[in-house]
């Protein structure tokens, strides 16, 4: 028996990566819906396949520290990307510790602009320190600088409550320190610094890949224009709606604007400077456009003021969305697609439109363009516009019958797909629906390994990082459930820290295939090289090394 690192380059096809969003493994079964759902594929894939445990979280995707919980951005970043490279919260962290932020040309450019026009500074973005798309750190010290260096008068905060990447209803234990911090601040610097809106992240502004336009026009009317229901403060608002909407969570607050006895605290006017302070470009693309595109026709911005406009840091590299921005971003290149492109290899990503720019845009570093037109093609099945509890289904099955199409037609030699229930419907913190989600995805992936064993392929199978593994909301002393005072577990709904399966199903007599025992804790960016040496590609040096032996 022949033994070698790397198959013929004319092996086995095709290869498929099923990416299982926010499935990870837990040796925990408190608020496991992947352990407590029915998953006979995935349990006998790993009862009689080789596979391991990736990290993918933290450090081993560029994360500032081993506490921050991976995300889906990062995670495919990694995958595709081949190795690790610091990424949003970190790049952040260290350009606000060196002060390079406050020295750039765009910073600089907005304290001037509302200088010369006695205007406002606004700051808008996600209200937590869940640290996956945006810190509170990070604002307050900017705060700190416009007021206490810069010596800007006045300023706004327009802010969206989270109740995903932390607590479901924790708003309030953020708002009410950041209120005394203002007020601090206020007395401190002799400035105006307040809340002027805000609303919950899944009902204004934070749309992504143009799911639902009708937020992000939501969010203007809010921000900008200062209308809807108003409140004296934050903390009335959010106990307001609590007490007119039994079991809101903070992720689906509807819109509030703070007002007093001359109306509307914040809005945004000609003359102002207005900052997105997310690091993270998904749901920060589409609210940049509205204020930086000059034949916008997605909604009437009524009004439409001329401010000075930047992001915490680039989003989309290749459409250069927004202009400007603070903070560099990661610069990705020579990823696994564009290898395999400049192999000759076809190539087809496929998710619904949840999840459709992670196995493009994120996997390809970044990058919004095909390597290769006539070898890639990209398929998004567009996502359903209703809440992820009600359909945790999602649109599984339609992706799932394009690929078994796509197996059976003999076109690629690569196909990834994303399945994005475990982390959509996960996020709900609704345990049924979980549950129904990971069997969702089993079912789904029954239908591919039948496909590929037919076809006479390989197929992988692995995540980008946890969520429904852990529904619950646990005691770290006790390893229990933490109780709301009816006796209900307190939903999670934010990303885990649990490692992912990386799991292969070889259907190809005579070869048998096995972990390289010298790939010491291996994580995400370990996917890239393994998939080379699948396709009978060397992975180039600076990537981590694969994973795999074969013996044929």
């Amino acid at each position: 028996m022949k033994s070698t690192r790397l198959l013929p380059k004319d092996g086995p096809r095709p290869l498929v990566l099923v990416i299982m969003d926010g499935i990870a493994y837990s040796t925990s079964a408190v608020g496991n819906a992947v352990a407590d759902a029915c998953t006979p594929h995935l349990d006998w894939l790993l009862a009689h396949c080789p596979y391991t445990l990736l990290k993918a979280h933290g450090t081993a995707v560029g994360l500032p520290t081993d506490a921050d919980m991976g995300n889906s951005e990062v995670g495919h970043n990694a995958m595709g990307a081949g190795r690790v490279y610091a990424q949003g919260a970190r790049l952040v962290n260290e350009a606000l510790a060196t002060g390079r932020l406050f020295q750039g040309r765009t910073w600089r450019r907005l304290i001037e602009y509302c200088r010369e026009n006695q205007g406002t500074l606004h700051f808008m973005g996600l209200f937590s320190d869940g640290n996956v798309h945006s810190h509170l750190d990070h604002l307050k010290k900017m705060l700190e600088h416009a007021a206490l260096v810069e010596k800007i008068p006045r300023c706004r905060i327009h802010i969206l409550l989270d109740g995903r990447d932390v607590g479901e209803t924790s708003a309030l234990d953020y708002v009410i320190p950041f209120e005394e911090y203002l007020a601090a601040l206020n007395r401190q610097a002799g400035v105006d610094y307040r809340i002027a809106s805000g609303g919950g992240r899944m009902a204004i502004t934070m749309d992504r890949y143009e799911a639902n336009w009708d937020m992000v026009a939501l969010g203007w009317k809010t921000h900008v224009a200062g209308e809807g229901r108003a409140f004296a403060s934050a903390r009335e608002a959010i106990e307001t709606y609590r007490k007119e909407i039994p079991g809101v969570i903070d992720q689906d607050l509807p819109p509030f604007v703070i007002a007093d006895a001359e109306g509307p605290v914040g809005p945004i006017r000609d003359g102002d400077a207005v900052i997105f302070f997310n690091f993270r470009g998904d749901r920060a693309i589409e609210i940049s456009r509205a204020f930086e595109e000059e034949n916008f026709q997605k909604f009437e911005r009524k009004p439409y003021p001329k401010v000075a406009y930047a992001g915490m840091m680039e989003y989309d590299g290749d459409l250069h969305i927004p202009k400007s921005y603070l903070v560099e971003p990661p610069h990705i290149e020579k990823t696994v697609s564009e290898f395999l492109c400049a192999q000759g290899f076809r190539q087809l990503a496929i998710s619904e439109t949840q999840k459709f720019g992670h196995v493009t845009y994120f996997w390809n570093g970044n990058r919004s363009g095909k390597f290769d037109e006539t070898l890639e093609e990209y398929v998004e099945i567009p996502s359903d516009r209703v809440p992820f509890e009600q359909r945790p289904w999602m649109k599984a099955a339609e992706i799932t019958d394009r690929v078994l199409e796509e197996i059976a037609g003999k076109r690629f030699d690569f196909i990834r797909l994303n399945f994005a229930n475990g982390d959509m419907v996960g996020h709900t913190g609704i345990y049924q629906a979980a549950h129904i989600a990971v069997e969702t995805v089993d079912l789904c992936l029954g239908r591919i390994m039948k496909a590929v064993r037919e076809a006479g392929g390989i197929l992988l199978v692995t995540a980008d990082h946890g969520n429904a593994d852990e529904m619950y909301e646990i005691d770290k002393k006790t390893g229990l459930a933490k109780r709301h005072a009816n006796g209900e577990p307190k939903a999670k709904t934010a990303h885990t820290l649990n490692p992912v399966w990386f799991i292969v199903y070889s259907t190809v007599k005579g070869l048998t295939v096995r972990l390289d025992p010298s790939v010491k804790s291996p994580g995400l960016t370990h996917i890239a090289a393994t998939l080379m040496q699948l396709l009978g590609v060397t992975p180039p040096d600076f990537y981590d090394p694969p994973l795999l032996l074969f013996e044929f």
